[in-house]
């Protein structure tokens, strides 16, 4: 079986400039030996008097990052004053965090590696580490640390979410100062529906300017009729 090679494909054609050192492809010298994805959530911990310990409140998610190492060697070029730089391969994937002229902006990229990943991202840091120079002090091998950090838009993740109208009651536990509105459009992307939880909740929301955090709110679905309807 051929030899798959990882490829870095930069997506924001914009960015492409061969005269910079950015191809439409990068493909790696050598493929990584291992690689790790990590991918976390922001927890907010509301502390409520009385309890053992603090509710917990999902926040927001955080981005997946792919972090993987890139070993490049020139060696089989010689190692005299006709050596080959390897900053030569290298230097590609480090103007990857680089600013560029037109798009004011790291490029975009997708890590690809067979049939297995496919990560889109922009490069959050590259680490270079020079071990071997020739007699003249030029770099021959280098390895290079690589952070991706992924890169999704608005619609991509709307899509991937499949939004719905809310359709069953919640409890939510108010985390800081908020008013109703905020609360309304957070849940029902409508701030004009505050008085829907107002009437589910008449003895919390008295000041629907400034709840307490701590108050635990019913979230009503939005098919339930409201008081008065």
């Amino acid at each position: 079986m051929p030899l798959t090679k990882a490829i870095i494909e930069i997506t924001d054609t914009d960015a492409i400039d061969e005269s910079r050192g950015l191809p439409q492809f990068i493909t790696v010298q050598f493929n990584p030996t291992e690689y790790t994805l990590n991918k976390g959530a922001q927890i907010a911990e509301i502390g409520i008097p009385g309890l053992d310990s603090p509710l917990l409140q999902f926040i927001r998610g955080q981005n997946e990052r792919l972090t993987l190492e890139l070993f490049f060697d020139t060696t089989a070029a010689g190692m005299g004053e006709s050596a080959k730089d390897v900053t030569e391969l290298t230097n590609s994937i480090y103007q990857l965090v680089k600013i560029q002229p037109k798009t004011h902006a790291p490029p975009r990229i997708n890590f690809v590696w067979g049939e297995g990943l496919s990560f889109k991202a922009i490069v959050e840091s590259v680490q270079q580490k020079f071990t071997l120079f020739n007699p003249l002090g030029k770099p021959l091998r280098a390895t290079l640390s690589v952070t991706f950090r992924e890169y999704k838009s608005l619609e991509e993740q709307i899509s991937e979410l499949n939004p719905q109208s809310t359709d069953h009651s919640k409890q939510l536990v108010v985390s800081r100062e908020k008013t109703l509105a905020q609360i309304a459009g957070e849940e029902y992307r409508d701030p004009g529906e505050w008085r829907r939880i107002a009437d589910a909740n008449p003895n919390e929301t008295a000041n629907v300017r400034r709840l307490v955090p701590g108050t635990v709110l019913r979230i009503p679905p939005t098919d339930e009729p409201r008081a008065g309807a």
